[in-house]
This record gives structure tokens, C-alpha cells and sequence, in this order.
């Protein structure tokens, strides 16, 4: 009975990912083929060894952009780079791979990364901010802020603002933010940003989403008429490595599995939105705006107020030391 019933799920859900496939992945697939090619751009890509990363950095070389794959661990991005050049073989002529060290956990790291870009590279066409943790156990980075907020929002924050000057000079340039849709669960508790008080890991991950799009709308603001564009997105639920601190128990594991492999999407399916999003003309001037499947959608109201998003900006101007 057991075996029958595990079978009846798997040809269900089978036909449940063909039919999900049809309905929305053709769509997206589509409207994300139908973007520019990057000839002559410079795109970085963090967390780009893996995930959604890595399938975002495979399509913009195949686009034959110049890809800044930014990784924490430089033996893994060497990896991935020499399998993506492998898996698209002649379709990445025409484009570049660049591996630099980046460690979102460490600012150190970040300035390092920021300085040896500004130095060698004339300009910077787009800014995908990928990389992230998940509801991870309660850890610090180097610098002492809680991880999940420390990598997802202050590692990336600090980033982007030391990257501003040269994508201001490379305008029209486009910044990517990738959050996710359970930024609805996450509040920002100036109170305790750095879970001092109080940890949950689940909240954490969602604290640091919606501390991403908080991020966006107050950048966007900033950058109007400066040629430089910014837009979020979610990239919905995708079949990654960033669930690595899931326990999940060994008898469900394979039941996981089955559900994961039925109704996750694919690391590119997974990442349409964020290659949209960085060479679309469709989105050609369009900023501060959050996309989801290629398209715009609705955010609730915590993540509208501008109040908590100009605050979160000037606090964590301080925290990453860009004021004293």
C-alpha cells in the first residue's frame, strides 16, 4: 500500500510539474529569451558558484556578457565556472568568466573585493546582489552582526554603495536585489536588529528579505536621474543548496524529495526573473519596483514604508561603517 501510494505521488506530481511547466515556466522562459544580448557588459553575480547564482551567471555569458562571478570560496567557483564553460562549449564564446573572492560575512572581505573591482574595471553594467543564507543557527559574521542579516542586508548594503560611483559612470547600469516571498513574516525590530535579544531563524531569513526590499525602494529614491536602476524580486521556490540547515528527518527525506522535485522550480527556472531583470529593454528605466515570474507585482504595506526604509538606511550606513 505504501509503495502504491508513493508511486500515485509521484505520477501525480509528475503531472502536476508538466502541467506547472506548461502554464507559467513556458511564459517566463520565454519572455527572459527574448532579452538583449550582453555583449560589452559587465555583470557581477554574488553567490554565483551555485544555485541560482550559478544558473544566472551560465545565461548572461551565454548572453556573452563579461560575468564577475563574486564566491566566498574561490576552489568552488573555479569549479562552477569550468562546468559552465563545459555545459554551453561554443555558445560562451563571445562572453567572460571572472572569478574574485567575496565574502558577504566579512566587510573586510567586501572592501577588498569593491577596491580590486574599482581598480580593474573600466565599468559595471549590473549588479546582481544573489547571494544568501537561510535560516541558519544563530552565528555572527566577522564583524559581529547576526548572519542571516549580516550577509542577506549589510554585506550586500555596503556593496552596492561602494559599487555606486562606477555604475553611475556606466549608466544606463542596472542593480538586481534578489528577497524572497517570505519577506511577509519578517518585521524590523530596530529594537534588537542584531537578535540579541531574541533569535528565530525562520523570522531572521525573513527579517533580512524584507530588509531587501526596504533596501530598493530607498536606493531607488536615491539614484532618480542618475541613469541607474534598481528592481527586487522572488525568485519563488527553487531546488538549491541554500536549505542546508533544513532538518529534515530520514524516513521524509524521500518524500522531500518527491514534493521538491514536483512543485520546486528549477535553479533556472529559478533565476528568469533576476536575468529579466538585468537585460530586459522591457524593464528599461523602470526602478524600485518588485517582480516575481518576469512581471511586477504587489508588495504589502510594511514593505512601502519609506519612514522604516530611510531608517534601516541610515542605521546601516553606521553598522557598516560608511558614517561614524
Amino acid at each position: 500500500m505504501a509503495a502504491a501510494a508513493l508511486l500515485a505521488a509521484a505520477l501525480g506530481g509528475g503531472l502536476l510539474l508538466i502541467a506547472r511547466r506548461y502554464l507559467t515556466g513556458a511564459g517566463r522562459a520565454s519572455r527572459a529569451a527574448g532579452a538583449a544580448l550582453m555583449r560589452g557588459k559587465t555583470v557581477i553575480v554574488t553567490g554565483a558558484n551555485s544555485g541560482l547564482g550559478r544558473a544566472t551567471a551560465a545565461e548572461l555569458l551565454r548572453r556573452q556578457a563579461r560575468v564577475i562571478m563574486g564566491c566566498r570560496d574561490r576552489g568552488r567557483a573555479e569549479q562552477a565556472a569550468r562546468e559552465i564553460r563545459a555545459e554551453l562549449g561554443a555558445q560562451a564564446e563571445g562572453g567572460e568568466l571572472v572569478i574574485r573572492e567575496l565574502d558577504l560575512a566579512s566587510l573586510r572581505s567586501v572592501r577588498s573585493f569593491c577596491q580590486r573591482v574599482l581598480q580593474e574595471e573600466p565599468r559595471l553594467d549590473v549588479l546582481i546582489n544573489n547571494a544568501g543564507i537561510f535560516q541558519c543557527p544563530y552565528m555572527k559574521t566577522e564583524d559581529g552582526f547576526e548572519m542571516q542579516f549580516g550577509v542577506n542586508h549589510l554585506g550586500h548594503f555596503l556593496l552596492t554603495n561602494l559599487l555606486l560611483g562606477l555604475l553611475k559612470s556606466s549608466a544606463p547600469s542596472r542593480i538586481v536585489v534578489v528577497s524572497s516571498k517570505l519577506y511577509k513574516y519578517g518585521e524590523i525590530n530596530f529594537e534588537d536588529l542584531n537578535s540579541e535579544i531574541s533569535y528565530n531563524k525562520s523570522f531572521g531569513y525573513s527579517r533580512s528579505k524584507l530588509a531587501n526590499i526596504l533596501f530598493t525602494r530607498e536606493l531607488a529614491r536615491r539614484l532618480e536621474g542618475t541613469g541607474v536602476t534598481v528592481n527586487v524580486l522572488h525568485p519563488g521556490i527553487v531546488r538549491t543548496n541554500l536549505g542546508r540547515y533544513m532538518n529534515i528527518p530520514l524516513l521524509a527525506k524521500p518524500l522531500f524529495n518527491l514534493v521538491s522535485w514536483a512543485f520546486f522550480k528549477t535553479p533556472l527556472e529559478g533565476a528568469q526573473t533576476s536575468i529579466y531583470l538585468a537585460s530586459s529593454a522591457e524593464v528599461e528605466g523602470v526602478s524600485g519596483k518588485y517582480f516575481g515570474d518576469c512581471k511586477e507585482e504587489e508588495l504589502l504595506p510594511k514593505a512601502m514604508d519609506d519612514l522604516v526604509a530611510r531608517k534601516l538606511w541610515d542605521i546601516s550606513e553606521v553598522m557598516v561603517g560608511l558614517l561614524k
